[in-house]
């Protein structure tokens, strides 16, 4: 039997970055883990916070969602426009876990699909809304003056996250200290994202090597670059070989678990605790 060990969570700050969680989004693997493993980490000491999208199925009443006025109000800059970032927030019925809420009038509003249309079409735009979640996450919690010592990252939404932490954000004394893990899972989203992705990401100073997995804009490759940038990597044994070159090249920890394993939780905070000594 293996040995779990709880004892670096004490008071450790994890952030969870997802494209979905319940109860707000439809069970998946991606929503029950982004619930589920908050509530461990909280329930071992841990300080959580967790931030998704504000799709426009999500209902806000029902939900009790509210706007967070004083971090509301941001510019993010996307492709040289200004963005107005919309911060809401709420609480998981019953269980000491706050969810943000990243909005815009222009990329979340609106729409009852997370990726696609209601034609099964992906929308065109998905690059942008992928840059906006990330900066807008990151920006909030630079208000929040939240340093986490570790993020998580779930879904193809905040899959640039490891790039921009690296590099856009290198400089910020918050993050200094922090590591980043990423999830990649078995059902992903298949098809090619704007041809003109790589370009926006230019404009944020970002540029050469760091971008040559995303030479062609593919969720298969927008995944690949979330794994190249992390300092741990969580996948389903399955997946090994798929991502075999990237793994063999950063030689990061890696955290093979199947998400039917009795022992999952466990065997994540283990993971986590690696990363918090």
């Amino acid at each position: 039997m293996p040995i779990f060990n709880w004892d670096y969570m004490e008071g450790k700050k994890v952030l969870f970055i997802s494209s979905e969680v319940v109860p707000y989004m439809p069970q998946t693997e991606i929503s029950n883990l982004t619930y589920n493993l908050p509530k461990v980490v909280n329930e071992n000491g841990g300080l959580t916070r967790i931030f998704i999208p504000k799709y426009g199925n999500i209902n806000e009443r029902r939900h009790q969602l509210h706007e967070v006025i004083r971090l509301s109000g941001i510019n993010l800059i996307i492709d040289d426009m200004d963005m107005p970032l919309i911060l809401k927030v709420a609480s998981i019925p019953k269980e000491r876990m706050q969810v943000y809420f990243i909005d815009s009038e222009d990329y979340f509003k609106g729409r009852s699909g997370y990726s696609k249309d209601d034609d099964g079409n992906l929308f065109d735009d998905n690059d942008e809304r992928a840059i906006f979640f990330v900066k807008g996450v990151v920006e909030t919690i630079k208000k929040l003056n939240w340093a986490p010592n570790l993020i998580h990252v779930n879904g193809w939404i905040a899959s640039l996250l490891p790039l921009y932490l690296k590099y856009y954000f290198k400089d910020d004394p918050i993050f200094q200290e922090t590591k980043v893990v990423v999830s990649l899972y078995k059902d992903q989203i298949e098809g090619d994202l704007n041809k003109n992705f790589v370009n926006k990401i230019n404009f944020d100073g970002i540029e050469g090597d760091p971008l040559k997995s995303l030479s062609k804009p593919t969720y298969e490759n927008l995944y690949r670059i979330s794994a190249e940038h992390a300092d741990g990597v969580i996948l389903t044994s399955d997946l090994k070989s798929k991502y075999s070159d990237i793994l063999d090249k950063t030689k990061v920890p890696i955290l093979e678990c199947n998400f039917d394993d009795p022992e999952y939780k466990e065997k994540y905070t283990n993971f986590y605790n690696s990363f918090l000594k």
